[in-house]
């Protein structure tokens, strides 16, 4: 997880003229407020960032979160414009003959309306043509309504998106949403204090925004390959990806201004195979073959290549040298972890000796600043070999809170483990420290002199990392064991995202948090009929299973029928709500409440470094 600073590619400065090319202007302060006056983006507050890094900060982390901290708009070529730094994410506008296209509004709508508004400042009042989301995660849509309206989208403004956007979009924001959100709030430190101590950047961005989370369903779907769309004027070519970066995913061209938008399968750095949040395990093997796809259909004519995190590329023989790089990245990755796999050796093992190839260690953006070679190698092990290593020792061991007890008193007793790990934590073995503290805390969580030197571990730890999440997890660990639990400082399941589930997710969500033992004994037959997808389902809860056939046939002891208005106020258990909004019942109307009352919401405040 760390680099030598001799072995960093410092003398190449070019990242720096890239990242400042083509600015117009920038949003002074940066700050964006919500309507109540919460603050849900300051990019100010890392004004820091100058002058040589601090040792503690990685230097090559405090290099690339330099870059990433440049803000404003600029101008990618002539027509195309990019706001950066205003958010996680890029939000990029393509001009057509009458008015623009926006791609990858932002998480939040207060911080894409302000970028749009930047953008009108210096290029003038353009309606909002198109929208495109280039994949399903939150920052590349969730401030859709910052920039066009729900009945704009109705009367004609098209929103075009992968394949399967709809369905993974919604689902990884609500099947483990709870538990992702809360993790989330460990690897951005989004409560993290801005400085030299604390939160650098993220390295893909300097941190999500804080604001309201929209969604614009898509009007149009992009499946296959070649599929071409014209908006005002505008000529757009795609190719799909799914499975890459995000399970529904695509890139595009435009042939007439030469530009080519990679998504966020080609960024300045090397991206995650399996984010510390948790998310479904990404394949590098065909995330490299669709960048090889892509070099080979345009990399002859694309004269440059954006993305929707960092600064573009331009120049075709550089274009081809980066995208190729990002496709030998991954490959590496995939290729080389399955050769020692099956040469007998664990995720964890080859993780501590993976090195990779001298020409990709030179190039800065093939460095682990948000992904890291470490995870994402455990990562493509628990891609092909699940969690289980193969070691029957390990196959059945104790959970940490009762393996904690058994190690500590192994060891001698909690004050003898703490003054052993302080002889460490003063040699500088600070992973080892981290490890066996790690047993004391879970052991007796309330043992002052155990926290306080994990924590001390912890940020010493984050202090030397190159990767910007694990510098964010380590140090929120810190916090956390210092100031107690800061709980999830986002949440993305917002009202728009609940609101736009479809029938079989919306049921799906129910089904997930049926608390099984208390659901044991009750035997409940339903109808769900939902006239806005004409579509009807029998649901039973019997064994503490939730059961969905659409069209099902048999008896039920209660209709429900619920419009897509109902649908927010029924996920969020909010009967009231989804009645006001046109929820019927038909039958016996406690048979719905019986089920709402054996559901169990997720903890957004669950512990992770204490027991």
């Amino acid at each position: 997880m760390t680099s030598s600073h001799d072995s960093l590619p410092f003398s190449d400065t070019r990242d720096f003229d890239d990242a400042a090319r083509g600015l117009i202007a920038r949003l002074e302060p940066n700050v964006v407020h919500a309507a109540d006056g919460r603050v849900v983006w300051d990019n100010d507050s890392f004004s820091f960032l100058t002058g040589d890094a601090p040792d503690t900060v990685h230097p090559s982390l405090w290099r690339q979160s330099k870059l990433v901290a440049a803000d404003g708009l600029f101008e990618v070529v002539d027509g195309i414009y990019q706001v950066r730094g205003m958010d996680l994410s890029n939000i990029t506008f393509v001009e057509g003959d009458t008015g623009v296209i926006v791609i990858d509004p932002l998480i939040s709508t207060e911080t894409a309306a302000a970028a749009l508004a930047l953008y009108r400042e210096h290029r003038g009042e353009r309606p909002v043509v198109g929208v495109i989301y280039t994949h399903s995660h939150v920052d590349h849509f969730g401030g859709v309504k910052g920039i066009v309206t729900q009945d704009e989208v109705d009367a004609g403004i098209p929103v075009i998106a992968p394949e399967g956007f709809v369905e993974h979009a919604i689902a990884e924001n609500v099947y483990a949403g709870t538990a992702m959100a809360r993790r989330a709030g460990y690897m951005y430190g989004a409560v993290l204090p801005r400085g030299p101590r604390g939160s650098v950047g993220a390295g893909l961005g300097q941190s999500p925004s804080t604001g309201t989370v929209s969604l614009i369903s898509p009007t149009d779907f992009i499946s296959t390959t070649g599929e071409e769309r014209t908006i005002d004027g505008v000529r757009i070519v795609f190719q799909m990806a799914p499975g890459t970066e995000a399970p529904s995913e695509m890139h595009f061209y435009f042939p007439d201004r030469k530009a080519l938008c990679m998504a966020e399968n080609a960024t300045h750095t090397l991206h995650n195979l399996l984010t510390l949040r948790g998310a479904l395990v990404r394949d590098p093997h065909v995330w490299a073959q669709y960048l090889s796809e892509a070099i080979e259909t345009w990399g002859d004519e694309a004269e440059v290549v954006f993305a929707s995190h960092h600064w573009p590329t331009w120049g075709r023989e550089d274009i081809v040298e980066f995208l190729s790089l990002q496709r030998d990245l991954y490959a590496y990755l995939h290729d080389q972890t399955l050769r020692l796999i099956n040469k007998g050796l664990t995720g964890i093992e080859i993780a501590e000796q993976f090195e990779m190839p001298p020409a990709l260690e030179a190039a800065w953006h093939t460095h682990g600043y948000y992904g890291s070679v470490s995870h994402n190698v455990k990562a493509i092990y628990q891609r092909y070999m699940g969690w289980y290593d193969g070691n029957p020792a390990r196959l059945w061991q104790h959970p940490p809170e009762a393996a904690a007890t058994r190690y500590v008193e192994f060891m001698g007793g909690a004050d003898a483990v703490v003054e052993k790990a302080r002889a460490s934590f003063e040699a500088g073995d600070f992973r080892w420290t981290a490890q066996v503290l790690d047993h004391v805390v879970f052991a007796e969580p309330d043992h002052a002199a155990a926290k306080a030197l994990l924590a001390d571990t912890l940020e010493q730890l984050g202090f030397s990392v190159e990767n910007g999440t694990w510098r964010a997890a380590y140090l929120a660990g810190a916090q956390e064991l210092r100031s107690g639990n800061f709980g999830s400082p986002t949440q993305t399941a917002s009202s728009d995202i609940l609101g736009a589930l479809p029938p079989e997710l919306l049921l799906d969500a129910i089904a997930i948090q049926i608390d099984g033992p208390r659901a044991w004994h009750l035997d409940l037959a339903t109808r769900w009929v939902f006239p806005d997808s004409d579509q009807a389902f029998r649901v039973t809860l019997r064994n503490g299973v939730l059961v969905v056939v659409e069209n099902g046939k048999g008896d039920v002891d209660l209709t429900i029928t619920a419009p897509q208005a109902s649908i927010a106020g029924i996920a969020s258990g909010d009967v009231a709500a989804a009645t006001a909004a046109g929820l019927s019942l038909d039958g016996d109307a406690s048979v719905l409440q019986t089920i709402l009352s054996v559901l169990d919401p997720g903890d957004p405040g669950f512990n992770i470094v204490l027991p």
